[in-house]
């Protein structure tokens, strides 16, 4: 445990009271940089940078490292605003089932008694020959319909 306090360790002590001081702090992230880490290649380099300190640098530093990866990550997801899109937008499905459910009403009674009436066409009787035609009644000089 000696040896992470000799001189050769120095920059990773440093780098370590630099992390703490911003996990504590909590000090937004500037928008520049909030906006590259806010893209998926961000991210992926972010990640990528807290494994390579937790795998060649002491534990507590690596350690340290993880939770500030996160932290930056979180960060930045609010100073850019995707958490808030994230999170209280709603998406298509849900206002679907929104609108859904504003269109769940009881049966009225008007359309109850719409059910209980008779059709008002016989279907057995459409295939055969009526026995009534139309009627032109006086047209005053008006063209034929089929004109």
């Amino acid at each position: 445990m000696m040896d992470i306090f000799d001189k050769q360790y120095m920059g990773q002590n440093i780098l370590t009271i630099i992390f703490i001081i911003y996990l504590i702090l909590g000090n937004n992230t500037p928008l520049p940089v909030a906006e590259m880490v806010n893209t998926i290649p961000g991210k992926i380099i972010v990640i990528i940078c807290a494994i390579i300190l937790f795998a060649y640098s002491n534990p507590i530093l690596g350690v340290i490292g993880l939770f500030v990866a996160f932290d930056l990550i979180r960060r930045s997801n609010l100073v850019t605003g995707n958490y808030g899109v994230q999170h209280y937008l709603p998406n298509e499905e849900s206002k679907l089932d929104k609108i859904s459910s504003f269109n769940e009403y009881p049966v009225t009674l008007e359309q109850e008694m719409v059910a209980k009436m008779v059709p008002t066409i016989n279907k057995q009787h459409l295939s055969t020959q009526s026995n009534y035609g139309p009627s032109n009644d006086y047209t005053y000089d008006a063209a034929p319909a089929n004109f």
